[in-house]
């Protein structure tokens, strides 16, 4: 990133503590790799082996993963690149990656050059999570360095894999934010998406240019790329790109694809934050034009378009033009372990979803223990806590599954075989069993039930 490096921010864990980790992120993620559901199941249970051995053992089985990637068969390449990469969403793996890097990249730099489709999908991703695993430092750099020149190759081929370039587009836009120190290379990789999402620009006489589904979402990719790389871009900068794109930018709001419409204007809403960030005055000439648009989009009734669309379109669009008009943003709280964090502005909410797509469900378990993360998001050093009190402040998978299992019974016993009856002197239970018409009225009745059956018992 192209601001003050801390020396080689990295995600790595201290010693012999660990932090207090989301066990569903650690476990019930890891365990969608067969291969990894062994060990963490033996740690996780309290099985004979120790968490050494369990750890050799994971380690292991990486390095079988990245020697199957130069493996002849593309199946079992593809299968090692979805081994590294769900190890890496899920877990905090520094100090072996920094090892092996060189072989890493160099495997990446292969499958992108030599694979097809899913292949090079899944090895744009696994750049991105490398370079997160790394941290913003020397070493990502280099890692940037090698595969920038294919990563633009793949973007700009017109005839390579469609999907293929949807990964690479988001991938470049990702890596350059944590790897990148140069303004400028930062700038002109943003030339490389405009390039790419300007083509679905409505043109001067209101039409919209034909795209199909997938090259739209390639063009979506891009201006979410595009976007996250303005959160780093200079002042100087950022004025420049007012001047020339937030006029064009509405453009967009009349494309077809609604994820486009929706991707437009939420880069709308932070070109605006960003400029008010520098000048609280700021005005835009088509100010009154573009909220005349943004409400449109609000309050859609379009009887052409599907209503899952309409709706999550004017959710979104409700917040936008909160944002253009007022300057205002819905501020979201996530909570992590004994921490939480507040996304109160479109600057954070970019880089939150970004690193999100990336790392799935091992986003609460990123946030705290990455380093690299939680000084881009501000959060301070990880909170530490040792192996033992962790152990003791979970709830076993078994207790869970125990738990729900006699919680959802007890309801659906209430909900499916009694009907409450409430009177002026007297409470009583008369048996009711389901027909079709008591079956269709349980949902209704299903919340007024469990509070009688809770006065019910108070009583008593």
């Amino acid at each position: 990133m192209p601001r003050t490096k801390k020396k080689n921010s990295r995600g790595g864990q201290h010693g012999n503590v660990q932090p207090f980790s989301d066990e569903d992120a650690s476990i019930e993620t890891l365990s969608r790799c067969s291969s990894f559901s062994d060990v963490t199941s033996v740690v996780d249970e309290g099985g004979e082996a120790s968490e050494d051995a369990a750890q050799e053992d994971f380690q292991f089985k990486l390095k079988g993963f990245i020697d199957s990637t130069v493996d002849k068969s593309a199946k079992t390449r593809q299968g090692a690149l979805d081994g590294l990469k769900t190890a890496m969403a899920t877990r905090i793996l520094h100090e072996f990656i920094s090892d092996r890097r060189m072989t890493i990249t160099d495997s990446i730099e292969r499958c992108l050059k030599k694979g097809k489709g899913e292949e090079q999908r899944a090895a744009a991703s696994l750049a991105c999570l490398l370079c997160i695993q790394l941290g913003s430092g020397i070493e990502s750099e280099e890692v940037l360095k090698t595969l920038k020149p294919i990563f633009k190759t793949i973007l700009a081929d017109g005839s390579a894999n469609i999907q293929a370039r949807q990964a690479v587009a988001t991938g470049l836009g990702l890596c350059t934010l944590v790897a990148e120190d140069d303004i400028l290379d930062v700038h002109a990789t943003m030339e490389c998406f405009e390039n790419l999402f300007m083509r679905s620009c409505a043109r001067q006489d209101g039409t919209c240019p034909s795209i199909s589904p997938q090259m739209s979402q390639l063009h979506i990719n891009a201006l979410l790329s595009w976007a996250l790389l303005l959160t780093i871009c200079s002042g100087s900068q950022i004025k420049e790109i007012l001047q020339k794109f937030l006029p064009k930018l509405p453009r967009l709001l009349e494309s077809d694809d609604v994820n486009m419409r929706i991707a437009a204007g939420e880069t709308i809403s932070l070109l605006f934050e960003l400029a008010r960030d520098m000048d609280p005055e700021f005005d835009f000439d088509q100010l009154d034009e573009l909220c005349d648009k943004l409400n449109a989009l609000a309050t859609d009734c379009n009887k052409h378009r599907a209503k899952t669309d309409k709706k999550k379109q004017r959710s979104v669009f409700r917040d936008v033009l909160k944002a253009v008009e007022e300057g205002d943003f819905q501020s979201e709280t996530i909570r992590f372990g004994t921490e939480r964090m507040t996304i109160d502005s479109w600057v954070r909410k970019r880089m939150y979803d970004a690193f999100r797509e990336f790392v799935g469900s091992g986003m609460n378990y990123h946030l705290q223990a990455n380093e690299f993360i939680r000084d881009v998001f501000e959060l301070g050093p990880p909170v530490l806590v040792d192996s033992a009190t962790m152990k003791a402040m979970k709830i076993s998978r078994f207790e869970r599954v125990c738990c729900t299992a006699v919680v959802t019974s007890v309801l659906f016993s209430i909900n499916f075989n009694c009907l409450f009856l409430l009177d002026c002197k007297s409470l009583f239970i008369r048996p009711h069993p389901p027909t079709p018409t008591s079956l269709s009225l349980s949902s209704h009745w299903f919340f007024k039930k469990s509070f009688l059956l809770y006065e019910t018992l108070t009583f008593c």
